[in-house]
């Protein structure tokens, strides 16, 4: 038979469509020709090919080799499509049998000694290939976390003559093991290092329990960053379907996989740009916010930031995505993340401190302020002080706050309330069902509207105050919002930054 078919997966976004990688061979003057929108990693395929048979002591066939890589309309780019060119080659040569094929994909670009080696996008991959009922052929360096994909068989194979005894039946390969999830300890740092702040602490739970936006501002060497570097070891542990998602942006980002079991933390630098940021790219690829799916994204030093990479924060902090749109490609990542951020009251530092004198004017205060936009402080659900910690606190020896397991418990409790009762977090909550979440008695509804029209609340404001009220009841826990949570979240959104 001159003719076989491999199958493969693509890489588009978190998407893997199917490739039908088709080789045939003909009558004529030697030659090696790949179609299918080939790119040059692709295209160059043949060379690693030919090397890679050759020194696996396999014939390379002087024949008229076509390759064709189906749907012709779909573009291929990468190293992934080595292992089915050459595996197609030596069926359609007669040297491997073709049925051993059909019920396996295939992804992993080939070394010229035969070996197998990684490539970006087998999650993805292995997740499309686990609903098509097929098993994954995979590098080893791979195996471990692709198994993790539930109702997976995946195989590691170490180098093309080790697959094709597999596939000839001489030595079947044994499928890999993995679990998804998060590991019951944790690498985060423990909150139990964090001394005084006692609020920030209480905010930082709050945040935690609802899945809201905090922003942190005080003089500098306050704590700010070490209490935002506490928060992804008091959320509750990743469910296995938020697990997968941050293997497969991990995976597509380059990097490590075994961070996928763990809550991301990313926090750019404040060069970072908006491509960066949420992604880019003539081929778009997932940026900070997508990477933080699940997670955190810290931005400290926030008004250091370009106005216009933190304006572009402003819809996927909403919707959860961001879809990013080019004349060729247009991919859709998730970016549900939670944001924590950090300033500085004025650019010296030190406006409000009893301690140090400021050095600014109020025109460059109010320029430094201006740099981050109305829009965005009123997507922020919690404001938070940090005043200076006193010396003799800083410097006990014992430990003197709760430990980052005990908080975790607790939000873990708040989550399971907010879960069983609306099915997501309070921070996720639409307009209408904040309102009916919360039950509001007509006396407190008429102070809390009292209330907002005091402080101007804006509509988004408004509803914030709502839904941090909510999850301050849940932490109570309490099944109505009282007086007194309303009057907490009130707390949370400081006029400081809004003057």
């Amino acid at each position: 038979m001159q003719l076989s078919t491999v199958y493969s997966r693509a890489c588009v976004g978190l998407d893997a469509p199917l490739v039908r990688v088709e080789t045939h061979l003909a009558n004529g003057l030697p030659a090696f020709h790949i179609v299918g929108l080939p790119e040059t990693a692709v295209r160059e395929s043949k060379d690693r090919v030919r090397s890679a048979l050759l020194n696996s002591h396999f014939d390379f066939p002087d024949r008229r080799i076509t390759v064709n890589l189906a749907p012709a309309d779909l573009p291929k780019e990468g190293g992934r499509f080595d292992l089915p060119i050459a595996l197609g080659i030596l069926a359609a040569s007669q040297q491997l049998p073709v049925a051993g094929l059909t019920g396996s994909e295939f992804y992993a670009e080939l070394a010229l000694d035969g070996s197998l080696q990684e490539v970006r996008g087998i999650i993805p991959a292995v997740i499309a290939t686990t609903a098509a009922g097929r098993s994954a052929v995979v590098p080893p360096a791979a195996a471990q976390a692709a198994a993790r994909v539930p109702g997976s068989t995946v195989l590691a194979a170490a180098d093309i003559l080790t697959l094709c005894a597999h596939l000839n039946g001489a030595a079947p390969l044994d499928a890999a093991t993995g679990k998804a999830g998060a590991p019951a300890g944790s690498s985060y740092p423990d909150l139990s290092q964090v001394r005084g702040q006692a609020g920030a602490r209480r905010a930082l739970e709050i945040a935690a329990s609802g899945n809201h936006n905090l922003l942190l501002f005080g003089p500098p060497g306050t704590g700010k960053t070490l209490l935002a570097s506490r928060l992804p070891g008091i959320l509750p542990p990743l469910e296995e379907t938020e697990a997968l998602v941050a293997m497969a942006l991990a995976d597509l980002s380059g990097d490590a996989l075994d961070g996928g079991c763990q809550r991301p933390f990313r926090a750019p630098h404040h060069s970072a740009s908006a491509a960066a940021l949420i992604g880019g790219g003539s081929k778009p690829r997932p940026g900070e916010i997508s990477r933080a799916h699940g997670g955190v994204l810290f931005l400290d030093e926030l008004p250091e930031f370009p106005r216009h990479a933190l304006e572009a924060l402003r819809e996927p902090m909403e919707s959860g995505y961001i879809t990013l749109s080019r004349a060729l490609h247009k991919i859709r990542y998730p970016a549900r993340f939670q944001l924590v951020a950090a300033m500085n009251p004025c650019p010296c530092g030190h406006d409000g401190d009893p301690h140090r004198q400021c050095r600014c004017t109020p025109t460059q205060i109010e320029r430094y302020r201006a740099r981050i936009s109305g829009p965005l402080l009123d997507r922020i659900d919690l404001h938070i002080p940090m005043p200076r910690v006193p010396a003799p606190l800083l410097l006990q020896q014992e430990q003197v706050g709760e430990s980052s397991l005990t908080v975790r418990n607790r939000t873990c409790k708040a989550r399971q309330r907010q879960l069983a009762r609306q099915g997501c977090t309070n921070a996720a909550l639409a307009n209408d069902a904040v309102i009916s979440a919360c039950r509001l008695p007509a006396p407190q509804r008429r102070w809390l509207e009292d209330a907002a029209s005091r402080l101007q609340l804006s509509a988004r404001a408004l509803h914030s105050t709502l839904r941090v009220a909510r999850t301050i009841a849940d932490l109570a826990p309490a099944d109505g919002v009282t007086r007194e949570h309303l009057g907490e979240a009130l707390a949370f959104r400081n006029p400081l930054l809004q003057q």
